[in-house]
């Protein structure tokens, strides 16, 4: 049964991908969606208009792409941190990313940078969070999970706390706006530019936590265990640590601050296939992907004004999350 679980999981985002092609405002019938995707790779005789075509090959398409890019980065690096630090409360966000990359997008807004400039300076300012927080948990060459935990709370209020005051002095008609709106998440009017620029951070960072999935499992058991079966626990942490901050300082570059998908889709996501990361964290990737890409979907169909992703994962995430409260009963453990 788990096996088909996870085939079906696998599965879905590609067909939420196709289904989120012909689905907004503006329809489009899933037959002439379809024929359109076959024209690019087959000469088919064309009967839709131009305006379809450009709805889902430059507006549609590369939103898609990143929800499933984005989507995946948050909600795998929330389930490595969730079992290398052993709390069911940890997200994607644990060690300051989402603040320091907020902040190195809004200091870019504020100078009057383009798209590229604040995506490059969210993923640097990102990538500095977590690198401090990592700094100040050192005690005499170790890592204490404790200490990264609390020092990512540390970093993440400071972080939070210069986004406040950028907030405070920008100007209130031109950079203000656009300063709050990107806070908030989107896709809205992104390219195929955007996700060339974010998947070759995300690929390594997925590569490196796939590629100790099943270690993590070991952390999972503490570091003293761990130790005992012979595992570097410092270094396998250092690359857990690497690993998750590069897909997330890399998703929040590109579709600014989204809470909730790195701390509940996990959950979801072991409830169905288990504990095992070796299956968690594939399956975690699918069902990220999957979510994000409903949520987007919803956020550009449900009004006729864009509704930021953060609002949308928040309204859905929190009463879901207390829902799974209530049926674990504060155990996380799932089926294995």
């Amino acid at each position: 049964m788990k096996k088909r679980t996870l085939i079906f999981l696998l599965l879905l985002p590609l067909v939420l991908l196709f289904a989120s092609l012909f689905v907004g405002r503006y329809l489009i019938s899933p037959v002439t969606t379809f024929q359109v995707l076959l024209s690019k790779l087959f000469p088919l005789e064309s009967h839709w208009s131009t305006q379809v075509e450009s709805v889902i090959f430059q507006i549609r398409l590369p939103r898609a792409l990143l929800a499933v890019l984005v989507g995946a980065s948050l909600s795998v690096s929330g389930a490595s941190f969730q079992g290398m630090f052993r709390n069911p409360l940890v997200s994607s966000d644990i060690l300051g990313v989402s603040a320091g990359a907020g902040f190195g997008a809004v200091v870019a807004i504020s100078i009057g940078g383009n798209a590229l400039a604040i995506e490059v300076a969210a993923f640097v300012g990102g990538l500095v969070a977590v690198g401090l927080a990592f700094l100040i948990s050192r005690i005499y060459k170790t890592t204490p999970t404790l200490m990264l935990v609390l020092s990512g709370v540390v970093v993440g209020a400071f972080f939070s706390a210069l986004i406040s005051l950028f907030k405070f002095v920008a100007d209130p008609y031109e950079k203000l706006p656009v300063i709050v709106f990107w806070l908030m998440g989107s896709f809205n009017a992104r390219s195929y530019s955007d996700v060339l620029t974010i998947v070759g951070p995300m690929l390594v960072g997925t590569a490196l936590l796939m590629a100790v999935r099943w270690r993590i499992n070991l952390l999972s058991m503490g570091d003293e265990q761990a130790r005992s079966m012979g595992v570097n626990t410092e270094l396998l942490k250092s690359i857990v640590i690497v690993g998750a901050t590069l897909v997330t300082s890399a998703a929040v570059a590109v579709s600014g601050i989204i809470g909730w998908v790195g701390l509940v889709i996990p959950h979801v996501t072991r409830m169905l296939v288990g504990n095992d990361h070796k299956v968690l964290l594939p399956a975690t990737l699918s069902v990220g992907a999957a979510y994000m890409l409903i949520i987007d979907t919803m956020a550009r169909t449900i009004t006729t004004a864009e509704v930021p992703l953060g609002i949308l994962t928040a309204v859905v995430g929190a009463p879901f999350f207390a829902y799974l409260l209530r049926r674990t009963k504060g155990s996380w453990g799932g089926s294995s």
